[in-house]
């Protein structure tokens, strides 16, 4: 038998993270991701609502305030 083993991601490894995991990941809370997912739509988010990891820290350190 072929049997799939899964193996654990840590958050800092996955490239796309969900509303609830980047506000975890990041310590911002759901409702501010959520908005600024919605605000920056195409920049580090996608409709289907999740946070590209790597672009949402670039645009964390570009921004001097959240």
């Amino acid at each position: 038998m072929n049997e799939e083993k899964n193996v654990p991601i840590t958050l800092g490894e996955k490239y796309m993270l969900t509303i609830r995991e980047a506000s975890i990941y990041f310590n911002i809370g759901v409702k501010k991701i959520r908005r600024l997912a919605e605000d920056n739509l195409g920049v580090f988010s996608i409709y289907s609502g999740n946070i590209i990891r790597p672009k949402f820290e670039e645009h964390l350190c570009r921004i001097s305030t959240i």
